[in-house]
């Protein structure tokens, strides 16, 4: 998916046609964004800039919950509780880094970036 450079579709005064001075490039790419949802665990990898691979997830049910002790549990998402990133996020129930997830140990607000490094991580708010 490429955005064009420039206005391609209108001629010159001239008449004559109107050609891109360059072409985008790979990494100038647009991609759709990774919005992931609660439901059994599927991720997507991708390759990036640089022989580099971004892991992401699309559907996530668990989450990695520190508790503040120097422990890290893994629980149960029941539902996304807020979104302050975008309110239609928050409608949708897509978790992004910061969002208010309910879980069956309690509140928890995410601090990993799921769409971007393929796990949930979250700490549990008092």
């Amino acid at each position: 998916m490429r955005k064009s450079v420039e206005n391609l579709a209108t001629s010159k005064i001239t008449g004559g046609r109107r050609h891109p001075l360059r072409i985008r490039r790979k990494y100038e790419i647009d991609r759709y964004p990774n919005e992931t949802v609660t439901g059994a665990q599927v991720t997507v990898t991708r390759r990036v800039r640089g022989e580099n691979k971004k892991t992401a997830l699309k559907t996530i049910d668990f989450v990695n919950l520190s508790t503040g002790d120097a422990k890290v549990k893994k629980t149960k998402i029941l539902k996304v509780l807020e979104n302050s990133t975008n309110n239609d996020y928050q409608r949708r129930g897509i978790i992004t880094k910061g969002a208010i997830l309910e879980t069956q140990e309690g509140r928890c607000r995410v601090v990993s970036k799921p769409g971007q490094t393929g796990i949930v991580n979250a700490i549990l708010l008092k």
